[in-house]
């Protein structure tokens, strides 16, 4: 089986280290764990406050719409510098 190594949230390109796939009442659900650096900190958590996304997995040839479901981090301050904490996000087809 094909390691998955990245998916578009929008038009954001991001790596990741974990991907499980699944369905939830007839609704593709996927689950990714990345890591955000200090710097990257404010624009992705920008980025996942909005309501609708648009995901690609190109490994997979899967392109959906979808909603959080989930979401917990490693690390609640990462304003501090040089800090990296893991992202877990779920994100459910609408």
């Amino acid at each position: 089986m094909k390691m998955i190594n990245e998916i578009i949230i929008n038009d954001t390109i991001l790596p990741i280290k974990d991907y499980k796939q699944d369905g939830k009442a007839g609704k593709l659900q996927i689950s990714v764990k990345f890591n955000v650096s200090s710097d990257q900190y404010h624009d992705m958590t920008t980025m996942l406050y909005k309501d609708k996304f648009s995901i690609k997995v190109p490994q997979k040839n899967l392109l959906f719409e979808a909603k959080i479901t989930q979401y917990a981090t490693s690390i609640t301050n990462l304003y501090k510098k040089e800090q990296v904490g893991v992202f877990k996000v779920t994100f459910t087809e609408r």
